[in-house]
């Protein structure tokens, strides 16, 4: 009997060594070189910073394509273009037309006077627009205690209110208040029922800042999925200048300091003490224009209905200001990292070692418009998401932050633990199994951190409906969103070994005897 034991114990550990020999070839075959080549081509000025739904994107879509029927990869759309591998993404493109306040005889210039940010429809609109204090309801002060803003504009400062001893009237002390900003401003605005929220900047200075850091993406055209619906109780946000809102409710600069100084003299809201009725045009031209998901199947063996997806984002922002923004690592990284993936899958499967799941390789678009694609793909899936079982995303994988420079071997992992305890603890053990050199760093994995990347990027649409996801990240820099970000400065031997990380992880999911378990459910994704 112990012969026969330590007969199988050796055979059995020799199964598990050539196991590990086969994943180990493979993610071998992923390279610097291959990726710098395919990442040198759609990263280069003829892609034209391949912008959704315009020619470099569709350039992108084509090279895919290429690769993904160069590698043997099933076209998985039925009667899709593209020979199947593209997923049509209809979209609604639009731009503003005309766009004005005029407040008496004063016309105010959108851009230079105020900024739009959000959906508003409006041709010559009176519309009663009434201040609104900082617009902060607590329990240390309110400017909503006797005020009615439903189906007006409210008018509110920036910033948070002060007492003449420079405590602040909400935290009592002189820290500013935790989870008061912008976004909770617009959120309170909502819940009064507001029609939109007009943000007053502290000094004109700040707004001209405002203006430059958004204009080129507010004035450009919007996208959005064809048949999408405002969200129930979405409202706009218009950003003006102090000298615009002395316009808006015809008073002067003298009389906007002595508000704000009665606030801090009494310690009290002066909201509605400043009221007038404006006339709005805001008007928009659209378009219908198609773009695609490019999508690459590989069939499992025995466990083939269920479904790994990888993917990540092959568009960017285009040409800005007559500039080209090549985004070789927003997200050419991601894309040629998936490219890679699928490579190495598609030469195990030539050698007889097909992965036990199916796996689905999509490249996204529209992910800078707002997480189109995935969204898309998530609302009218080729395959049922109850089969899904897990989404590996990678977006941003090539270069190196501030924060690791001298550590540049790390990558932001988010989210890994949001859903699946099993699938958090599968990663780091690969992690610590086959790519120990690769920090795996957790900054970013909450839901709250201000960054919020878990929101930011496609793998959420698989998340929101409970489908475990890992998201691969290396962090902002300088060349975010800006022309800077080229091939030159991506570091390939850190992606080379991200990717394999990345492949380990994708190879054990796609084969371990059962399917990543989701104990935390989340309703309120």
């Amino acid at each position: 009997m112990k012969h026969w034991i330590f007969t199988l114990c050796i055979l059995l550990g020799f199964a598990q060594a050539k196991a590990q020999d086969t994943v180990v070839e493979y993610a071998n075959t992923i390279t610097k070189d291959d990726l710098k080549k395919h990442l040198s081509i759609l990263a280069s000025d003829a892609y034209e910073g391949r912008e959704t739904g315009k020619k470099g994107q569709k350039m992108a879509a084509e090279y895919l394509k290429k690769q993904l029927k160069g590698m043997g990869f099933s076209a998985p759309v039925p009667n899709g273009r593209g020979e199947g591998h593209f997923q049509d993404v209809p979209l609604t493109e639009s731009g503003w037309s005309k766009v004005s306040i005029v407040a008496g005889k004063k016309k105010l210039v959108h851009f230079e006077d105020f900024m739009i940010y959000g959906k508003l429809e409006a041709k010559n609109q009176q519309t009663e627009v009434v201040f609104g204090g900082y617009g902060i309801e607590h329990a240390n002060y309110s400017d909503y205690a006797n005020l009615d803003v439903k189906g007006k504009i409210v008018a509110v400062w920036a910033g948070e209110p002060k007492d003449k001893d420079g405590n602040y009237l909400v935290s009592k002390d002189k820290n500013p208040t935790k989870g008061i900003n912008n976004n909770s401003k617009l959120k309170t605005a909502m819940s009064k029922g507001a029609k939109a929220i007009m943000l007053v900047a502290a000094k004109d200075e700040e707004f001209k800042m405002m203006v430059a850091r958004f204009k080129p993406y507010l004035s450009g055209k919007r996208l959005e999925l064809a048949n999408s619906k405002e969200e129930e109780g979405g409202i706009p946000m218009i950003f003006v200048s102090p000298t615009a809102i002395q316009s808006v409710f015809g008073v002067s600069g003298e009389d906007l300091t002595k508000n704000v100084s009665e606030i801090t003299q009494t310690g009290k809201s002066t909201a509605g003490k400043l009221k007038n009725t404006v006339k709005m045009t805001a008007q928009r031209k659209k378009k219908a224009i198609i773009s695609e998901n490019v999508l690459g199947f590989m069939e499992g063996t025995d466990k083939k209905d269920e479904i790994l997806v990888v993917t990540a984002h092959y568009d960017h922002i285009g040409i800005v200001d007559g500039k080209i923004n090549n985004g070789a690592d927003d997200d050419g990284s991601g894309t040629v990292t998936v490219l890679e993936l699928a490579e190495a899958f598609s030469k195990a499967k030539a050698a007889g070692k097909a992965p036990r799941r199916s796996i689905l390789f999509m490249w996204v678009t529209g992910e800078e418009k707002g997480l189109l694609g995935s969204e898309h793909y998530s609302n009218s899936p080729i395959f049922p998401l109850k089969n899904t079982v897990t989404n590996l995303n990678i977006d941003m994988v090539g270069r190196v932050d501030s924060a690791h420079l001298d550590k540049p071997n790390y990558i932001y992992i988010i989210g890994s633990d949001m859903l699946s305890t099993e699938l958090h603890k599968l990663s780091e053990e690969v992690a610590k199994k086959y790519t120990p050199e690769v920090l795996l760093d957790y900054k970013y994995n909450t839901k709250d951190s201000p960054e919020r990347f878990y929101y930011r990027s496609d793998h959420y649409n698989f998340a929101k409906h409970n489908i475990p996801i890992i998201f691969y990240f290396n962090g902002t820099h300088p060349d975010y969103h800006a022309p800077g970000d080229d091939v030159e400065k991506i570091h390939f031997e850190k992606m080379e070994k991200v990717a394999r990380l990345v492949f380990y992880t994708a190879w054990e999911v796609a084969n371990r005897n059962s399917r990543v378990v989701v104990d935390k459910a989340d309703s309120g994704n």
